[in-house]
């Protein structure tokens, strides 16, 4: 029987205990964090500079119906992040200087894994995304901000992903294809998102109070991603470099909220064709290497809005975005990904800090691949999809998740989740799954 890591219990039981005590108290409800204020020590840290953090982020899939494998388990995967931020103005004296250091450690299995997807060929999306690139302790931000110009120029050099400046999403839902930048999702071997680092830096420049640009160049090294390199500091292993570059528009529209995004992203470094050998033929007819491109590419767009709101509180009303990404066809497995969805915060009076949200997703898959697939299949005289030789025909998945977020303390939050995953992996012949879910994230 599945059980719940006792971690989980200790959080659960605490959200009960916590009380409208003063935020500085243990356990209060209104404090940012369930240790409180150590006595007033933390806000005393705060105020010169000191800003500490441990965060805990939790999350458990059980398949409740269909999939690849029908059997009714679950698993559970988690994530800690200790972070550190430091405000060198106040510390150094050294003018609109930041520093951040933030390690994390992840471990747990993922439902989607051999449960959901096909082992044979795996997924796109995850019904844990806290789940992934290794059970492992990271370095996952190490850098240093400066600021010019009155705060119209922003320069940040030193270890952190791409996700973290482009291409940025909320992550509040739990599959992988509504939280966080969708094109480490869909590029995986190339760009990093969280908890993977590189060395980087990233420009960026105010071109009015609401419009910004930003440039980046991001060491393209897949050392980065090995188990046991998760301080690695050297760039042994780069292969070239990842350079995104993005406008982004955040207005006002009649006093609500909005963000815009659209970018671009080229990779300088080799990519393998997914289809082609040197000599222009399919690959997996002719036996030969797949041929190499001397680049890679692609863009993405993205918008939130807030749309509603309550005359005496704008933090709560109704909320609705999209996020698209399109890849190069010749070394991409995928080649384009839309997802929509809404979030409504506040929704009712008593409970005005939870929220609701739902999200439809759709990954397609690119036709060369899919050819390379059923090419690779008449090189071996194999038809059967029950072969175990069989390489399974990706095409198009589809993601469906419904979330309440239940805010038991301004230091725990709790989101129990529905998914629906039609073709896992984008394999038709594997069964629709509906998942059930439950996220924790807590600050400590």
């Amino acid at each position: 029987m599945f059980q719940l890591p006792k971690t989980c219990y200790i959080g659960l039981a605490l959200s009960a205990l916590a009380t409208p005590a003063s935020a500085s108290e243990m356990f209060a409800s209104d404090s940012p964090w369930m240790l409180g204020d150590w006595g007033g020590t933390r806000s005393e840290l705060l105020e010169k500079g000191y800003d500490f953090t441990l965060g805990y982020t939790g999350e458990m899939g059980s398949n409740l119906h269909g999939g690849y494998d029908h059997d009714r388990t679950a698993r559970y995967s988690d994530q800690f992040t200790f972070g550190s931020h430091l405000d060198l103005d106040k510390i150094l004296g050294w003018h609109d200087t930041e520093l951040q250091l933030t390690v994390t450690e992840r471990h747990g299995d993922n439902i989607s894994n051999d449960r959901i997807n096909d082992p044979r060929v795996g997924g796109f999306t995850s019904a844990q995304e806290v789940w992934g690139r290794g059970e492992t302790w990271r370095l996952t931000q190490m850098w240093i901000k400066q600021k010019y110009f009155d705060g119209a120029l922003d320069v940040k050099f030193g270890r952190f992903g791409e996700g973290e400046d482009f291409n940025s999403f909320p992550c509040d839902f739990q599959n992988l294809a509504f939280c966080g930048s969708q094109v480490g999702n869909w590029v995986g071997g190339i760009w990093y998102n969280w908890p993977v680092s590189q060395w980087a830096l990233r420009v960026r420049y105010n071109l009015t109070s609401e419009l910004y640009a930003q440039v980046g160049v991001f060491e393209q090294n897949p050392s980065n991603l090995e188990s046991g390199n998760g301080f690695k500091l050297s760039g042994s292993g780069t292969q070239g470099a990842v350079m995104p570059f993005e406008l982004i528009w955040t207005p006002r529209i009649q006093g609500l909220k909005g963000e815009y995004r659209a970018g671009y992203y080229y990779s300088n470094a080799k990519a393998q064709d997914v289809l082609k050998d040197s000599n222009g033929q399919p690959a997996a007819i002719s036996g030969a290497a797949y041929r190499s491109s001397s680049s890679k590419h692609g863009l993405w767009i993205g918008a939130q809005q807030q749309v509603t709101s309550l005359a005496s509180d704008q933090s709560r009303g109704l909320s609705v975005f999209t996020n698209a990404t399109v890849h190069d066809k010749k070394t991409n497995a995928i080649d384009n990904y839309v997802q929509a969805g809404l979030v409504f915060k506040g929704p009712f009076d008593a409970r005005a800090k939870d929220d609701i949200g739902f999200a439809l997703a759709r990954v397609h898959v690119n036709p060369a691949y899919r050819k390379n697939a059923r090419l690779a299949n008449q090189a071996t005289g194999l038809y059967d999809y029950d072969n175990p030789g069989f390489l399974p025909v990706q095409d198009t998945e589809y993601s469906a998740e419904l979330y309440y977020g239940i805010h038991l303390a301004d230091w725990l939050t709790v989101r129990p989740n529905l998914q629906y995953i039609r073709h896992p992996g984008g394999v038709s012949q594997v069964d629709g799954a509906l998942i059930g879910g439950l996220k924790i994230q807590s600050s400590f």
